[in-house]
């Protein structure tokens, strides 16, 4: 079963009052140079993880910055294999598989392909009603998804976030990289909007590795019994009038 919707004290988290002390929450996993100065001009920003992360891909998540924006990254390990994990996280009409903060979502425009327009509702407690997005990435064979706001209910603007999946280390397992960059909203600081987003993003992998964790269980628990049928040994016909 899904995990239940995070509690009221995450939804509290408002982008207005965030509490700057807890900042830490945002550096714990993922530690963005473009949060150093403010930028004057665009540039490019790679992410640096404490997890090892394969350069094919880390280019992924070099993000470009302008003026007035922040950016920062999570890493979530979850044990389930990357097909398993992608299955889920590829389906661009249907996030709130595992987003618990996403009440319905629905494709306006296009098939699934890149290009493809989504309304979003998230639900109550957020500082945000509804948000259009548009998927900018889908590769299949690298497991890389990226989406853009467009428009939408909220003071997230410009956000976009580029998720990559890759096999664990030990090969029993996968990795999720989730980056971002996104508007700072009028009287915030880089720091409140990090912490917010942060918290998000962070919920949402952490409910993508149940999901993902429990479809795993189920297979292979399906696979089991389907092996234990098949060695119970052909199934003989008979009549009565034998």
């Amino acid at each position: 079963m899904p995990v239940n919707p995070p509690k009221s004290s995450l939804l509290l988290h408002r982008i207005n009052n965030v509490n700057t002390a807890t900042n830490t929450i945002a550096t714990a996993t993922a530690n963005m140079l473009c949060q150093k100065e403010q930028l004057q001009f665009q540039k490019r920003f790679p992410a640096t993880w404490s997890t090892p992360v394969p350069d094919a891909v880390a280019r992924h998540h070099t993000l470009v910055v302008g003026p007035n924006q922040c950016c920062s990254s999570v890493v979530q390990q979850i044990a389930a294999p990357v097909s398993t994990v992608w299955s889920v996280v590829r389906r661009f009409d249907n996030p709130q598989a595992y987003k618990h903060f996403v009440k319905s979502c629905h494709v306006i425009n296009g098939d699934g392909d890149v290009g493809t327009l989504r309304e979003v509702h998230v639900i109550s407690g957020l500082p945000a009603g509804r948000s259009t997005e548009r998927l900018e990435i889908l590769d299949d064979e690298r497991h890389v998804i990226s989406f853009s706001v467009i428009g939408g209910d909220h003071r997230l603007a410009n956000y976009r976030s580029v998720t990559t999946l890759h096999p664990s280390p030990a090969g029993n397992g996968t990795v999720v990289v989730e980056s971002y960059v996104v508007d700072v909203p009028p009287g915030n600081t880089n720091e409140d909007t990090c912490v917010f987003v942060d918290t998000i993003v962070k919920c949402n992998l952490q409910s993508l590795a149940q999901t993902a964790e429990n479809l795993t269980r189920r297979n292979n628990n399906n696979h089991s019994s389907n092996n234990s049928s098949n060695n119970n040994g052909p199934i003989r016909s008979c009549s009565v009038l034998e």
